[in-house]
């Protein structure tokens, strides 16, 4: 993973590849951001002019890279746009240097050390400032041969790694290294990108090398190297303690389900959190099966387990004061003659029934299970993350997931604290006229609804299986946890990690005593 040193090293002296600045959109034209002084210095105070006549106009995520003035060390200058200058008296918004950082640092793909002279008036500046660079900077490659297909020889091949290889060093200009707060910012950076790139690789991976099995591997090699406490439930177990919404969704498959709990336990913790996961290692719909051009990325359908035990990892790592249980409902829904059909009643882990219409509403099956069995070790309050519905993409497009929950005051808080770290989210409703919509002639209630309002629908169905006077949220990330566009700001093409950072902060807060 790319390094993080904090520097108090100037832009000007500083010894690297490239030294990174900020500009912004003001009234006039470019503005050069705080923390470039020197860098306007060494261009005769015109950096402004010279970005500009190149083109440049401080718009978000603008990238413009020019050779060095006299008097600089490094011999590149990169300015990254912050968007609209702010007004007088106020700074930066962190999230606009986090995206400024990640678009930054991914132009500076191939390069060994950058040193980013953004504005880092504090130490929530530079915790945002490191993990935009430590976002962006982010490659998966692990498919990837040495070669570039054409028979070059080894030395060419590793010339070409190294041109396509994550930025090696962000030194964070401007900052106080032996500074309390700095510190710990910058340590808090580090493991909570380490955490959210851990999320993307899991999601970036092939179905047909992570089912729920190597999901489970992957759990308890991080259990066994961070002091977590894991246990796994393989199909047997699951069939012995009556788990049939995963059985359900899973016996289509060769490869059989798992139930995952991973937790993260701390002495002096006086609250639980737990945290459930949808983890359907690859859907393809089962017998209702996904129509051509919807499932070949359905590989990221395990994308709220992959947040959810990275979320339980940066808790560890951070050694948060409050315990952090993960549920990971790990299942491969697939067509065969042995898969769960349309029409058929399930006995889930609660004992209730469910009558299958659709096999495609998989994830509120497994999930349904897996928060039964949360709800009995009563936490004080449960989330689970989830890929659920096309639906939430409708209804509130590929960027913001959707949050809903049995206590207002929780879903504001929740929303609330996804807005403060970064994570674009929406408080959605739960209207209760939908849940008739579920009654089924054979069962306690069908996985399907009314089809206007399919995101609530699944909401409220998850509700029914939630321990008595449990606080419940709901995160739908249907629509950022996988992003097939080109990558922008600190977003990379594929996994996101997405609602990790909300999890880690969510918990942060439990820790405090201020839990929503």
């Amino acid at each position: 993973m790319t390094a993080l040193t904090l520097s108090t090293s100037s832009a000007a002296t500083v010894r690297a590849d490239a030294v990174v600045v900020g500009v912004a959109k003001g009234a006039k034209g470019v503005v050069v951001a705080p923390g470039a002084e020197a860098v306007d210095k060494a261009f005769g105070g015109k950096l402004a002019a010279v970005l500009e006549t190149l083109g440049a106009s401080g718009a978000e995520g603008e990238v413009t890279k020019l050779p060095a003035a006299d008097g600089l060390k490094a011999p590149v200058v990169l300015a990254v746009g912050l968007g609209e200058a702010p007004g007088k008296d106020d700074g930066y918004d962190n999230e606009a240097l986090r995206r400024a950082a990640g678009s930054a640092a991914r132009a500076l793909t191939g390069s060994k050390k950058a040193g980013f002279a953004l504005p880092v008036e504090d130490a929530e500046a530079a915790a945002a400032v490191s993990e935009g660079a430590l976002l962006g900077a982010y490659s998966f490659t692990a498919y990837r041969s040495n070669g570039n297909g054409n028979g070059q020889n080894a030395k060419g091949a590793k010339k070409n790694d190294a041109k396509s290889a994550p930025l090696a060093e962000v030194a964070l200009l401007g900052t106080k290294p032996r500074d309390k707060e700095f510190k710990a910012a910058a340590e808090r950076s580090q493991a909570l990108a380490a955490e959210i790139n851990r999320a993307r690789d899991l999601i970036n991976m092939p179905p047909n090398d992570l089912d729920p099995k190597a999901f489970a591997a992957e759990a308890q090699a991080a259990a066994k190297e961070f002091g977590l406490k894991v246990e796994v439930l393989d199909e047997k177990a699951l069939k012995k303690g009556g788990y049939g919404g995963l059985l359900g969704v899973g016996q289509g498959a060769e490869a059989p389900p798992r139930l995952v709990r991973i937790a993260h336990t701390h002495a002096k913790a006086t609250k639980t959190l737990a945290l459930v996961g949808k983890g359907i290692t690859y859907d393809s719909g089962g017998i209702s099966l996904k129509p051509a051009g919807h499932n070949e990325t359905m590989k990221c359908d395990m994308s709220g387990a992959a947040a959810v035990f990275a979320a339980v990892v940066a808790a560890a790592r951070l050694g948060l004061e409050v315990n952090v249980t993960g549920w990971l409902a790990l299942a491969e829904n697939m067509p065969s003659g042995s898969a769960t059909r349309p029409g058929d009643v399930l006995t889930m882990y609660s004992g209730k029934t469910v009558e299958v219409l659709n096999t495609d509403a998989e994830g509120r099956l497994v999930l349904a299970d897996a928060l039964t069995r949360a709800s009995e070790e009563t936490p004080d309050a449960i989330v689970d993350v989830a890929t659920l519905t096309g639906a939430m993409v409708l209804a509130l497009g590929s960027r913001t997931f959707g949050i809903m929950a049995n206590d207002d005051a929780f879903r504001t808080s929740v929303h609330e604290i996804a807005e403060e770290v970064g994570e674009q989210s929406w408080p959605m409703p739960m209207p209760s006229e939908l849940r008739k919509g579920m009654d089924s002639p054979v069962a306690d209630i069908a996985n399907m609804g009314e089809r206007m309002g399919g995101g609530l629908v699944a909401g409220l169905f998850l509700k029914e299986f939630v321990g008595e006077g449990i606080t419940w949220a709901h995160l739908d990330i249907a629509g950022p946890a996988f992003h097939e566009g080109a990558p922008w700001g600190y977003t990379p093409k594929g996994g996101t990690g997405s609602a990790v950072r909300t999890l880690v902060r969510l918990a942060e807060r439990t820790a405090a005593g201020d839990l929503g």
